[in-house]
């Protein structure tokens, strides 16, 4: 179920979906909040007390991520090959050195080319991040917009039932947040104060480990990865790519890791438009951010925004 759609008291209407060119604007993931930016994705057992965060990408970045997901999306559906093993994967990728690091370098998804906006929400796990925001779930299933929720080991093993019941809703798809939540590096580079993984190994690993529960548990492989803090190095993420995952970030910080206040989550979840990826989390039901959608979203859908999840507008 890939489509939005909402029906007001007065009238019926279906809000039509369809697939179109490259999305022009890429929207800053970032909000002040006095002290710095917020991260998007942070684990309050680990994160720093002084937030920082994302800023928006330079045009040369921007335009490289649409014309990926646009090559993406042209390339036809076919059976995923073989993952191979991972000394065959560290034999690859021995020696390399990465240039780039962040929320947006090579070969990292942020946005679509598609008419849709794609709403995906976060669940990190651990201390503090292993709850579940059943206001927000209730508010997409009641308007009937579609996400994609990235799960991480630690939140799938708190919640091994709601997984379960998540996996077989077809509003929704799930995708690889990691095992551990860790930034995704190959020499041990930090994210909002956390130690990312140290070797191509433990990188491997945060990308399989998870993987390979998420198939025990649904039978199913996820499509999509996001590292814990949605930092990477570019020789991860063309390990990922390599271990058949697309590596997506966002283009709109939609609640800094469910610390924005309900007003801004609507403002900055309202600035949403064809080809954005909007990230959030689900696993923080103390946030704001499920009354923020509350407010944005119908406004969305009046001013005939739609909204698919990550499988529908990306292919990896």
């Amino acid at each position: 179920m890939g489509d939005s759609k909402r029906r007001p008291l007065a009238r019926r209407r279906s809000v039509l979906l369809g697939m179109a060119g490259l999305a022009t604007t890429v929207l800053a993931g970032c909000a002040d909040t006095g002290s710095g930016p917020v991260a998007p994705d942070r684990d309050v057992a680990t994160e720093q007390s002084r937030p920082t965060g994302p800023a928006t990408p330079p045009p040369s970045v921007s335009a490289r991520s649409s014309e990926q997901a646009a090559a993406a999306l042209a390339q036809p559906t076919a059976k995923p090959p073989a993952v191979p093993d991972k000394q065959k994967i560290l034999a690859e990728f021995a020696g390399r050195q990465p240039k780039e690091w962040g929320l947006h370098v090579t070969g990292v998804v942020n946005d679509s080319p598609a008419k849709q906006v794609a709403l995906t929400f976060d669940a990190c796990g651990g201390p503090g991040g292993s709850g579940c925001d059943q206001a927000l779930l209730q508010t997409l299933r009641k308007l009937h917009v579609p996400a994609t929720l990235f799960v991480n080991s630690r939140w799938i093993h708190a919640n091994p039932g709601l997984a379960a019941e998540l996996a077989a809703d077809p509003l929704f798809e799930l995708a690889n947040h990691g095992t551990s939540h860790l930034p995704l590096s190959v020499n041990g580079k930090s994210a909002y104060g956390i130690t990312g993984t140290a070797t191509a190994s433990a990188a491997y690993d945060e990308l399989m480990g998870n993987q390979a529960v998420m198939l025990d548990t649904f039978g199913k492989s996820p499509r999509f990865f996001r590292p814990g803090t949605a930092f990477y190095d570019d020789v991860t993420a063309a390990m990922t790519h390599r271990l058949g995952m697309l590596p997506v970030n966002f283009t709109v910080n939609g609640d800094g890791g469910a610390t924005f206040p309900a007003a801004t989550v609507a403002t900055e979840v309202g600035r949403a438009g064809p080809g954005d990826i909007v990230i959030s989390h689900f696993n923080k039901p103390a946030g704001a951010t499920a009354e923020g959608y509350g407010r944005a979203l119908p406004r969305l859908l009046d001013k005939g925004v739609s909204f698919a999840r990550l499988g529908d507008v990306l292919k990896p």
